[in-house]
């Protein structure tokens, strides 16, 4: 049974830093497509960041490259997001997601960019 449970999220100034966490279990983290995704109030759920099945190779959107870094530790089944430079326009509900021939989601994480 896949499952994956995220942590990490918190408040947080503007220009400060996070790092979110996806522990997951039931499948290996070869063949699956893992990513983050984020979703404000009020708007759509949208990708921040991934790894695409069998690369090592990050992925990101353009509001984060530069800002956000992916990792994952496969002896630990966890992915990683490291947060800098947070702005509040970062703020949202923080999800990890694995693909394969389904997509399966964590609970999500909040995220609160605030002065």
């Amino acid at each position: 049974q896949v499952q994956l449970v995220e942590s990490g999220g918190g408040v947080v100034q503007p220009g400060g830093s996070l790092r979110l966490s996806c522990t997951y279990s039931g499948f290996t983290f070869s063949g699956y497509a893992m990513s983050w995704y984020r979703q404000a109030p009020g708007k759509e759920r949208e990708w921040v960041a991934s790894f695409s099945a069998y690369s090592t190779v990050p992925n990101y959107a353009n509001s984060v490259r530069g800002r956000f870094t992916i990792s994952r530790d496969n002896a630990k089944n966890t992915m990683y997001l490291q947060m800098n430079s947070l702005k509040p326009e970062d703020t949202a509900v923080y999800y990890c997601q694995a693909r394969r021939d389904r997509e399966y989601w964590g609970q999500g994480t909040q995220v609160t960019v605030s002065s």
